[in-house]
């Protein structure tokens, strides 16, 4: 294995935990958006502390195999289900409602995109050949094209926020729009999604 290649898992890594909060800034309940914004803090939280776990054990590894991938992506395939599991019986209030259905349905395809790639990843060994034909597999490129679509899912989420303060759908409660872009910033983080997601996990590494 090569640095390079372990740079392209770091980086790949980033989405991994940016996806598994990216649902939780886009659903809510009949509630009211105190109680929407409440139930999106409390999910977020464990779910936060699971992603940076999985972090963490990440950044040890120097040596990257087709089983550390397929790890990485079951444990986080795992958070993202508890994360499905603790909000499929919330419906959103009307003023976030296509944020909602915006984010959510997203990221209800990303979990079997990441699942095929991880069951993909087990069949490979960690030599050269296996690395390029892993690399060149249709789960892997359905994988990165779900990164591109989060990514736009991710700005187009923070273009209706924005429309939907400028609206003044939020009069009623003006600290919330800010309690929401700060989501978007520090939990949803459009900007840690890897610039280049064609070169997640890509065998040879790029340069």
């Amino acid at each position: 294995m090569t640095t390079d290649r372990h740079g392209s898992r770091t980086r790949a890594l980033v989405p991994v935990t940016v996806v598994c909060t990216l649902l939780l800034s886009g659903c809510g309940g009949a509630m009211s958006l105190t109680e929407y914004v409440d139930r999106i803090n409390a999910v977020e939280r464990r779910a936060s502390q699971q992603a940076q776990t999985i972090a963490a054990g990440a950044e040890e590894i120097t040596d990257l195999t087709p089983q550390d991938v397929q790890t990485g992506l079951e444990l986080a395939h795992s958070i993202r289900i508890e994360v499905k599991e603790s909000t499929d019986d919330i419906e959103p209030p009307e003023q976030v409602a296509e944020l909602h259905e915006l984010i959510f349905d997203w990221h209800t395809r990303f979990i079997d995109v990441e699942q095929a790639l991880a069951t993909r990843a087990g069949t490979a060994e960690d030599t050269a050949a296996d690395w390029e034909v892993l690399s060149a597999s249709p789960e892997m490129a359905a994988y990165r094209g779900a990164i591109v679509e989060g990514k736009e899912v991710c700005n187009e989420f923070q273009a209706q926020l924005d429309l939907t303060a400028e609206r003044g759908d939020f009069a009623d409660v003006p600290w919330l729009p800010t309690q929401l872009k700060e989501v978007v910033v520090a939990v949803l983080g459009c900007d840690w999604f890897p610039e280049r997601p064609e070169e997640i996990y890509l065998y040879p590494p790029p340069g």
